[in-house]
């Protein structure tokens, strides 16, 4: 994986941070598309792009070859059904699927594999699409609608670039810090999934390079489910 270019959008936080240390040991450059650095080290291989995915302004103008390009922002908003706004739904569909499309968009014109290995986008969905969940009916909306935004483009955009997503179920992550506050909470979420702990962002982030990589090479249209056996298992 030394050779091209990797864009990852969201990468100065959570999974998309632990996702640029994983590939900074080897890729050639890495541009990391993000409002802020955050805790991002830049140095010769990594670099900061500020970029706000929620508005309309243009987004930059990506390096040329990108060979892999991930879109890591998201939410999550847990409320009933009832009281829920359409603005929050709106919301939701801004950053997960709305800022996919604006990615995705600014960079295909520059996905290019490399002596003819296609290109790999990897996008994140939850585990909530696939398992109903109370009060995750936005969320589940909004990234539902980008699993569906990569089957398509799975199959528009073959054989020159494999598009794949990664479902998890609770991350480690900041953004889930407020669920995650207490060695209470995070015992009671722990003590829902089959494996009785929360996922880390490490553990995410390997499985995004994995898909990144050559050894992955025959996958596409894909929903790989880092979810302590939530989805699928029962004990």
């Amino acid at each position: 994986m030394s050779d091209g270019t990797f864009v990852i959008a969201g990468g100065s936080s959570g999974i998309g941070l632990e996702l640029v240390r994983h590939l900074a040991r080897q890729a050639a450059r890495i541009e990391v598309w993000s409002r802020t650095p955050g805790e991002l080290e830049q140095d010769d291989v990594v670099r900061h792009v500020a970029c706000d995915f929620t508005t309309d302004d243009p987004m930059p103008l990506p390096p040329d070859p990108v060979r892999g390009a991930v879109y890591c922002p998201g939410s999550i908003t847990l409320r009933s059904f009832r009281s829920l706004t359409p603005a929050e739904f709106r919301q939701d569909l801004e950053v997960n699927l709305l800022g996919a499309v604006r990615f995705l968009q600014a960079i295909h014109p520059r996905l290019a594999g490399l002596e003819g290995r296609p290109a790999s986008v990897v996008l994140f969905s939850t585990v909530a699409v696939a398992q109903g969940m109370p009060m995750h009916a936005s969320i589940a909306a909004a990234k539902g609608a980008v699993e569906g935004l990569a089957r398509s483009l799975a199959a528009e955009w073959a054989p020159k670039v494999r598009v794949n997503l990664i479902a998890p179920a609770l991350t480690d992550t900041p953004l889930a810090a407020r669920l995650l506050s207490s060695p209470e909470k995070r015992d009671a979420m722990a003590a829902r999934y089959p494996l009785k702990r929360i996922g880390t962002a490490a553990e995410a982030a390997a499985l995004a390079r994995f898909l990144l990589s050559d050894e992955s090479g025959w996958i596409t249209g894909q929903v790989l489910r880092p979810d302590g056996g939530l989805s699928t298992v029962r004990v």
